[in-house]
């Protein structure tokens, strides 16, 4: 995990390191590797993924796929959180997710997904003093290259310090 948080710094300035993570991803995470998500920009507090419109993002009817936009959401929020949190820290995992669409979608979708600093520090970090774990729903929109509003989705993370993660043995 400390590996994917340096590619997360590194690709924040550098085109190459971009391309390298999305390899990464690609690879780490099988089942995203036929939608090809696209990680396009990496900022301080944002991050920009563009899901391709593509043979294996489509359904029957030449839209795009409304289980490959809602694993888009969970993708960009998951890698924001581990990006502004530390995959070593915290455990997280995806608790629930629901998603309203809109539109079809008959291009390329583009979500930009932000989570500021002040935010983690001013109330997940906290709420983490507090209790053993912290439930948090964020709400991502997705549009298409055209700006049409295709879908929202809120997602809800459970988040935990890993020294309070309990396993069996």
């Amino acid at each position: 995990m400390k590996k994917l948080t340096a590619l997360l710094q590194k690709a924040k300035t550098s085109a190459f390191y971009r391309w390298i993570l999305n390899q990464a991803l690609w690879r780490a995470i099988p089942f995203n590797h036929p939608h090809r998500f696209l990680i396009e920009e990496v900022a301080d507090e944002s991050i920009r993924i563009r899901m391709p419109y593509r043979k294996s993002n489509l359904n029957h009817i030449k839209g795009l796929h409304a289980c490959g936009l809602a694993t888009l959401c969970e993708y960009a929020c998951g890698l924001q959180l581990v990006h502004l949190l530390g995959a070593d820290t915290y455990r997280i995992i995806m608790q629930k997710i629901e998603v309203d669409y809109f539109y079809q979608g008959k291009t390329d979708a583009v979500l930009e997904f932000g989570i500021t600093h002040h935010f983690i520090d001013t109330v997940i970090k906290p709420a983490l003093e507090e209790q053993d774990a912290v439930l948090h729903t964020f709400s991502l929109d997705v549009h298409d290259i055209n700006k049409n509003h295709l879908c929202t989705a809120k997602v809800t993370w459970q988040i935990k310090d890993w020294k309070k993660v309990k396993t069996k043995i």
